[in-house]
């Protein structure tokens, strides 16, 4: 499984890329709005220089047709550059935009999936990435890690090239089952990322492993 982070703050991606291995970021408008950052364009071309051109960076189109949404995603492109996502809602807009979009070579991440349906469609209509939102379909009542799996079941039984990026996480147990449910990818947010690495009878370990070397030899000498 890939690990993405789901942020627009530039602490925090620096903070994670020098410790995770990852492979992108992802960001939304109320991720982006939330940072205050002024310049929209400087903001996007400052996550591109931390994180270099070949990872992913996935931005969300706001359009309000196909024209505004080709112009913007071009946009994205000319202004920002690299490995470069194109995230659009799974409307029937969105589907539209995902099916011309893709047939001229832009790379699309279909958003705010809910259920298997849409994910389908997201794919027959070209996104080569297609993100269910797992903590809000719990907190409608479903069963986000179910949905993801049923998502990567489907694209596996009917050969589908695209893969499913898991998002919307609240706490590292539901990442584990996403990873255990055979999903390719997750974005999560900086301090979920953390959750998911830190144990506390690891850190116990290492202050008993310190103990008993100090205890013993002090400051070990390097030759």
């Amino acid at each position: 499984m890939q690990y993405l982070i789901d942020t627009a703050n530039i602490n925090e991606i620096k903070a994670a890329f020098d410790i995770f291995p990852l492979c992108g970021v992802t960001t939304n408008p109320t991720i982006i709005a939330k940072e205050k950052a002024g310049d929209y364009w400087e903001l996007l071309r400052e996550i591109r220089g931390i994180i270099g051109v070949e990872k992913m960076l996935h931005v969300q189109i706001l359009g309000s047709s196909i024209e505004e949404m080709e112009r913007e995603a071009r946009a994205i492109h000319n202004n920002v550059g690299g490995n470069i996502y194109i995230k659009i809602p799974v409307t029937q807009l969105g589907l539209k935009a995902m099916r011309v979009l893709s047939q001229k070579n832009m790379k699309i991440t279909a958003t705010a999936i809910y259920t298997e349906q849409q994910a389908l469609l997201a794919a027959m209509a070209g996104a080569s990435y297609a993100a269910p939102y797992i903590n809000r379909i719990d907190n409608m009542g479903g069963n986000g890690n179910n949905t993801a799996k049923e998502i990567a079941d489907c694209y596996r039984r009917y050969d589908l090239n695209c893969r499913v990026l898991g998002a919307s996480f609240k706490n590292a147990q539901q990442v584990q089952q996403t990873a255990r449910d055979g999903v390719q990818l997750v974005t999560v947010g900086y301090e979920v990322l953390c959750q998911i690495l830190r144990h506390p009878l690891t850190d116990s370990s290492v202050e008993q492993f310190n103990s008993d070397w100090n205890s013993l030899y002090g400051k070990i000498s390097l030759l």
